[in-house]
């Protein structure tokens, strides 16, 4: 069920052997993302839970699902960019759908994240739902 572009990340985690080749990609994913503006930098759009800050502003137009978030966490806001490319452009229908525990754990990142890092991503996941399900 999962994106053409989450599958495209997949895909590259395959070829990456190495678990700090793949800790390096989701950090270049971050890098790739498009810097949140201050001004959404929020009490409102903070996700509670996470150790580093973590801000998500949702969008949904049309019944489609997408957010843009950021971090001061380079590994964070690369995740960040992974849960973007798992959930933007899914129907908000769709969102409460997606097992995003078995998505990331495709990529092998349940078993070599932080119980912290664990525990914000689930956070964050919390947060994209409930959105979505406001929406739906």
């Amino acid at each position: 069920m999962a994106t053409e572009a989450f599958e495209e990340i997949a895909e590259t985690f395959d070829f990456l052997d190495d678990w700090e080749d793949r800790y390096r990609h989701v950090i270049e994913l971050g890098r790739a993302m498009e810097p949140l503006e201050d001004a959404f930098k929020v009490p409102a759009t903070k996700v509670q839970g996470c150790a580093s800050q973590v801000w998500l502003v949702p969008d949904v137009e049309g019944g489609t699902f997408s957010f843009r978030g950021d971090s001061d966490a380079m590994i964070v806001k690369g995740l960040i960019a992974v849960l973007a490319a798992l959930y933007n452009g899914v129907a908000v229908a769709e969102v409460a759908r997606i097992d995003a525990a078995a998505e990331l754990g495709r990529l092998g990142l349940n078993e070599h994240l932080s119980q912290q890092r664990s525990n914000g991503v689930r956070a964050m996941v919390e947060r994209i739902r409930s959105v979505a399900a406001t929406a739906a």
